[in-house]
């Protein structure tokens, strides 16, 4: 059972790719990340509950209403998939990537109820939750930067920045916890070993959050 949402739901199907769906798979071979990522979308209106499923609308509004740039958006994405899904593979920019994940999504959920009107948006900018969220960073932000520095050189479409503070951007100028949850899945693919005490402050912002029981510990390794 995942407790995943929204981008972070979708940056977790990077965790093994050998279980996507075989349609999936083929199209991420043949065609390319961009375009596999729309069919891993249009599985998450038929797979995740409802709640889940209308976290990914939010998320992705809440990055294409930002004023962040493309260069930000894909450093935080990809530095949260490990670079399996990097939307630049086919040339795709940032934006125009989440645009046709919007478009994706709706339509999925308009064929299931053809009267259905997307949610909210409803970024969380209270700035005492950004100022936990960038606090949560901090004490795994050395490791982190060295774990995706050391996975750069590797990258044949490096990234344009420094993973961090992308995240950090995310936080400030988008949604707290759409920050957050890219965050953990950053530090569950590159950082799992964490010790007892982050590990409880991680799952206390994450209560404040409003995130489910259990939401952030899975994935994090014990010492």
């Amino acid at each position: 059972m995942t407790y995943e949402t929204g981008l972070a739901w979708l940056s977790e199907q990077c965790d093994d790719l050998t279980e996507l769906r075989h349609a999936e798979m083929d199209c991420l071979i043949d065609k390319g990340p961009a375009s596999a990522i729309l069919l891993i979308t249009e599985r998450s209106v038929r797979e995740l509950g409802h709640p889940a499923s209308l976290q990914l609308s939010r998320d992705v509004r809440r990055l294409l209403d930002s004023g962040l740039s493309d260069d930000t958006i894909r450093t935080a994405w990809v530095g949260s998939t490990d670079h399996a899904l990097d939307p630049a593979k086919q040339q795709v920019g940032a934006r125009e990537w989440l645009e046709r994940i919007e478009s994706t999504w709706l339509a999925a959920e308009s064929a299931r109820d053809p009267g259905f009107t997307p949610p909210a948006a409803e970024p969380v900018t209270d700035e005492a939750l950004r100022a936990a969220a960038h606090r949560a960073i901090a004490p795994a932000a050395a490791a982190l930067t060295r774990a995706h520095e050391e996975g750069e050189v590797f990258n044949p479409l490096p990234l344009p920045g420094p993973l961090v503070p992308a995240l950090e951007q995310v936080i400030t100028g988008a949604c707290a916890d759409l920050g957050f949850r890219l965050f953990l899945r950053a530090v569950k693919r590159y950082v799992p070993s964490l010790d007892g005490p982050y590990r409880a402050a991680l799952a206390a912002l994450g209560e404040r959050l409003s995130h489910p029981e259990s939401a952030v510990d899975p994935g994090l390794q014990r010492d």
